[in-house]
């Protein structure tokens, strides 16, 4: 079994933080409460019950633990349209957060170096 492959398992069990699915030969995985469904989930058992045999996609494979994460979110299309882009106005101003024009660089901490060096020098001599 590998990341991205689609596997057929039963669930076994069901809590509040997700679902643990029988993938057979003794290996079972974990669907995360937020793998179950796009959008939010308010209650796992919505999706899932108890026996339900499903498709699944592994994620992840934990090399340490041999835990396995899962998701059945994967294997949806996706319900969420997505938002229309807005052509970007030509006339609106852009804000830049630092002043992309000034091209100082390391100059300003260049130039407190020494007096940071002399103050931390002053504070170890005076311990």
């Amino acid at each position: 079994m590998r990341i991205g492959d689609h596997v057929h398992g039963t669930v076994t069990g069901i809590q509040p933080y997700g679902a643990f699915v029988n993938l057979g030969n003794d290996v079972q995985g974990l669907i995360h409460i937020s793998e179950c469904h796009y959008g939010f989930v308010k209650d796992i058992h919505d999706y899932l019950s108890v026996g339900d045999e499903i498709d699944v996609v592994v994620l992840d494979i934990d090399e340490f633990t041999g835990k396995i994460s899962l998701s059945l979110r994967c294997l949806e299309e996706t319900q969420v349209p997505l938002a229309p882009v807005a052509p970007q106005n030509e006339n609106r101003h852009r804000h830049y957060w630092t002043s992309r024009n000034v091209h100082e660089g390391f100059k300003p901490i260049q130039k407190r170096r020494q007096a940071w060096a002399q103050e931390a020098l002053k504070e170890f001599v005076a311990k």
